[in-house]
Parts: C-alpha cells; structure tokens; sequence
C-alpha cells in the first residue's frame, strides 16, 4: 500500500512536471509572437517613414550647386525642406565646402543661407502637356478680410490661387508672381511681398504707406513650368550667349591681318563644354580672379594677338513646347478690383523713418514706396537732393563706378545735373577715345575736385566692339585702390550674367567680397555702395527670374560687410512706367537721392 501511494505520488509530480513544462512552453511562444508581431510593426512603420521623406525629398529637393568646386556634395547636402540643406551634413561635405570657401571667409551655415536663398519650388509632377501650366486668365487673386477702411501702417493682405488653362487648381507651387499695391491718381506704388504656400496658392503681404485710396495688381511672371525651361536652359545651355574675339597682327607688306572667332567663359559643364578640348582654344586666366576666358584657336595668328571683344549672337534652342510655356509671360491676373481706402494714422499722412543711413543696414519689404512720383525709404532717411546739394555732396570726391548700363546711368545723370548755375563749374566728360558700352569714362569737376569714373565689368560683356585691354574684373580693380574717406566705390552686376550657372556667378562675386573686405581692413572709412539686380528682361536670354536668383546671391553675400545696398528692383517691379532694363528719368532720379543720401548722411 505505501507503495503504490509512493508510486502515486511520483506519477502525480511528473504529470505536474510535464504540465508546468508544457504551460512554460505555451508562454514562451505567445511571448515569440507578441514580440514579433511588435517588431513587424515597428518595421513597417519605420518603412511607411523612410517612403514618406523619400517622397518629400523629391517633392522639395533643395538646390545644390558650386558643383564645380565641391564635387559629391549633391547627395549629402539635400534636404527635405524648401528652407535648405539638411543640418547634419557629412564631414567630407563639410570639408569640401571649407576647402573652397575657407579663403572667403564663408562657414557651413552660410552655405546652408545661400542654398536657402536661392531655393525655389519644382512641380511635382511630369508636365506632358502645355494645358497643365498655369493660366493667367483662370489664375485670381482675392483680398483677405477687406475692410471699409485703414490706417497707414496697417497691413494688407492678398491670396492667390493658381489654376491651369482646364481651370484645375494647381497643387504644387512654383509659380513667379510680382504684385504692388498703386494709384494712378496720386502716382502711388508699394512692392508687394508674394510667399509660396506651396499648394499652388501664394500669399501677398501689402504695407499701407499713404493716405488716399489703392488698388491690388498682380503679375505672373513666369508660370511654375516655364521657371523649369529656365532652369533647365541654365543648366545645360550656358553658351546660347556667345561673344567674338578678334585677332589682328602684321601682315605681308605693311598690311594687317585680323581674324574673328567665337570666345566664352570656360567653364566645362553646362553647355560651355561644346567650344571643344584638347587643343581646341586660346585660353586667358587670370592669375587673381582665377577665371579663364575661352575664345577659338586663330587659324592665322598666336593666341597673345588677341585685341578686341564683341557680342556675338544668341542662340533660341527653344522646343515648341518650351515657346509654348514661354509665351504665357508678364500677364496680369483677374482679382478683386476693390478700392482701399487709407486714412490717417495719429496724425501721419505716410510713415517716415527717422534712422541716418549707414552701412550695413537691412533692407525690408517694402523698401520704401512712391507717391507722387518721389520715393520714400523705408530703409533709412533720406532725402532729395537739387543741382547745389549734388555738388556739394560731391566735392572733394573720387567717384569709381563698375558694371553693367544700369549703373551707368548713375554716371550720365551725375553728368548732365552737377553743373550749378551759381558757381559755374561743372562736372564735364572727358574723351578717352574708347568704346562707350565698355569704359573707362571719365568726368572730372577740377574746382570742387570731383573726379567720376565708370568701367564695365569685365568679361562676360555684351558690347559692341571694344579693345580687351579696357576690360577688368572688378575684384582687380578694388585691389588697386587705396580707399579713403574721400572715395566711394560702387558696383552691380546682372543682366550680363543670366544665362550662366550660378556657381560662376556665385565665384565672381566671392571674389568682389573678398576685395571688398580687404579694402575695408586698409581704408575702413571708405564708401561702397552696391546697386542690386532691377527688373526689365522677360526672356530665355535675361529673364527676371533669372536676375531674381542673381539678386539674392548678391544680397547674401555682402550681408554682413558693412557696405550700402541700394534696393533697385522694388523701385523697378512697383513703378508705373514700363518697364525697361534701363529704367526712366523718374526712377533713375529717385535712385541718385538715395545714392547721396548714402554718400552723405549729414546733410539729412
């Protein structure tokens, strides 16, 4: 009996041995599959991510360039966000970037601020058809929350919304808008500030600035998809602008040879590499710009008797799609015609700024507006200045202008309005027997010792026929000035530039910035005054989106020197006179007040 008990009580502890075991083993597998399930879940979760900001990237991919110089940098600097590059970008990055830029005094995150200033939306979608871009007739504009009436000062604002020639609403943005806020009447403007939403909608900020009444006028510029036939012709079609070289030397029996060929910057990607290699050409580099103009080898003549340069032509390599797209440019958009009433604001008929001009201010949207055709800046105080003002601001001045026509009218202006009538001097040209569209130019007033020069920028020039020897960079000849405080110094660069890569144009201007800052170290008293981009071109070869990318380069790179910028596209984009790459008389006077107001702030 107690053995059977014994054997009882042993079957019974292995049946509850196995049962334990058997229960442990349930648990383990429930646990296997509960933590399994877990992980799938987390997997999928993390691949629904990664697939989102893959799309996002390629939806928003930001702009990369400098890749002459910073060769890889493409793949580690993108960034799912329109407001740059991603922040954690790779130490061989970082070092390509400090490689180039270390000389110029340029940190990662500035880099990071020139991608962001120069980013602009893609289309999200392949465009197969023109009827998919935006339409300028079934693209409106309405003001937001319109009052009966408001107070100078008070803000305005505007929304856009794009739709495409089914009148579809666009959902993705891209689009160049310009907008101002004018009445006729009073000869009224203010540049509007358009922000991309996008989703195809923009929104426009307005600054109330007078009393009296306004009107909202919207202009699209550029649809989203012509910005693309832009874009692209940048990037691969650089040389549609081509210029002439000309070689001449002795001939047999007292005559002269001359040779004409075809001449570029050299720059061997973005359509400037079909000139040809290998032994192709002449090439001229700068032993301080470390640039190379480019020009066909003479079949007759040594490369060193180079002697003149020219325009040359343009190239259209426009597809008829492409024309198509382009067509659809400068027109203005249907919205809400609504009369604003503006009154006055504490007592103020417009809003003044009391601040004296000095270098390094900030430049606001708006930068100032127009009323009755004078402008008022926003800026800094300024004033308007008479024939005796000019002369007396000018005295004692050594005046040096560089660059394009533009700033040339600065020079012609100066030249027909310093001559007084109560001293009787003048501020006459002097002759130098040179091509006018490439300087110098000279004009000198010896009884107020004013000197004035002006000279063009250099090669890349679109000018009649000029001698080669007349064409400096503006980097060399910043570094041949002594600076003072009796010298200013003031420069622009633009129209000239629009069809080449922005990493070329980024490299002409660090190469200015870098003088510039050298030039401030020796003679920190001196005056530079910087004219920005303004509006006028509307096409494949100067188009106003193409300025607007230069502008914003510019901008970005004298930041924080310390120099003046003078704010022309504003007063361009905003005025009612058509407009012209060579502005009118009336902006072009508004312009000069706020030059001297920079030259001289005391007399504010």
């Amino acid at each position: 009996m107690d053995e059977m008990t014994c054997f009882q009580k042993h079957a019974l502890k292995k049946s509850d041995s196995k049962t334990r075991e058997q229960h442990f083993h349930r648990e383990r597998s429930w646990l296997r599959k509960l933590f399994t399930g877990l992980f799938l879940l987390v997997v999928t979760c993390l691949l629904v991510i990664w697939s989102y900001m893959g799309n996002e990237r390629k939806k928003h991919p930001s702009p990369s360039f400098l890749s002459q110089h910073c060769a890889g940098l493409q793949n580690s600097a993108n960034s799912g966000s329109p407001a740059g590059i991603n922040s954690e970008v790779s130490e061989k990055s970082q070092s390509l970037i400090n490689s180039f830029y270390s000389e110029f005094g340029i940190s990662l995150d500035g880099y990071s601020r020139l991608q962001q200033a120069v980013y602009w939306a893609d289309p999200d979608r392949s465009i197969t058809n023109v009827s998919m871009s935006t339409s300028p007739a079934h693209t409106t504009f309405i003001i937001e929350n319109l009052k009966e009436s408001y107070q100078t000062g008070e803000e305005l604002f505007v929304t856009v919304h794009a739709n495409d020639f089914d009148n579809k609403s666009k959902s993705y943005g891209g689009d160049f808008f310009q907008a101002k806020l004018f009445w006729s009447k009073t000869k009224a403007s203010v540049f509007g500030e358009v922000v991309d939403l996008l989703n195809g909608s923009y929104s426009v900020r307005f600054l109330l600035p007078w009393v009296g009444e306004a009107q909202v006028a919207v202009r699209l510029i550029h649809s989203s998809e012509a910005v693309q036939v832009l874009k692209r012709h940048r990037d691969t079609d650089s040389d549609r602008v081509y210029f002439h070289g000309y070689y001449e030397g002795p001939g047999p029996n007292k005559t002269r040879l001359s040779e004409a060929v075809m001449c570029n910057v050299k720059w061997d990607k973005n359509g400037l590499e079909h000139m040809g290699t290998g032994d192709c050409c002449c090439e001229y580099k700068d032993p301080r710009t470390e640039e190379t103009w480019r020009c066909q080898r003479p079949k007759s003549m040594p490369c060193s008797a180079l002697v003149y340069h020219s325009m040359g032509g343009y190239r259209n390599r426009l597809t008829n799609k492409e024309k198509k797209l382009m067509k659809q440019t400068n027109k203005d958009i249907n919205g809400d015609k609504s009369i604003i009433k503006i009154v006055h604001s504490h007592g103020n008929e417009t809003i003044d700024v009391a601040e004296k001009c000095h270098p390094g201010l900030h430049t606001p949207v708006p930068a100032g507006f127009y009323l009755n055709d004078v402008w008022t800046s926003f800026v800094c105080s300024t004033q308007h200045f008479t024939t005796q003002t000019t002369t007396e601001c000018l005295k004692d001045k050594h005046i040096y202008m560089m660059g394009d026509s533009t700033i040339r009218q600065w020079f012609e202006f100066f030249v027909k309005a310093v001559p007084s009538k109560i001293n009787r001097s003048a501020l006459k040209q002097m002759n130098l027997h040179v091509q006018y569209q490439a300087g110098p130019l000279l004009a000198v007033d010896v009884k107020n010792n004013i000197d004035l020069h002006w000279r063009a920028h250099g090669v890349p020039l679109r000018s009649q026929k000029s001698a080669v020897a007349n064409l400096h960079y503006i980097s060399n000849e910043i570094d041949g000035l002594a600076g003072g405080p009796h010298m200013v110094i003031m420069f622009n660069m633009g129209p000239h530039f629009t069809t080449y890569p922005l990493d070329f144009y980024t490299h002409r201007v660090l190469r200015i910035r870098k003088a510039i800052l050298a030039l401030l170290q020796r003679a920190p008293d001196t005056t530079v005054i910087i004219k920005t981009v303004n509006t006028g071109y509307k096409d494949i070869f100067g188009s106003d989106w193409y300025s607007l990318q230069l502008d914003r380069i510019l901008r970005w790179a004298f930041q924080d020197v310390g120099v003046y910028i003078l704010d022309v596209w504003q007063m361009t984009a905003c005025h009612y006179s058509e407009e012209n790459i060579h502005p009118g008389p009336v902006i072009i006077k508004n312009e000069i007040d706020i030059l001297l107001s920079f030259i001289c702030p005391v007399y504010i």
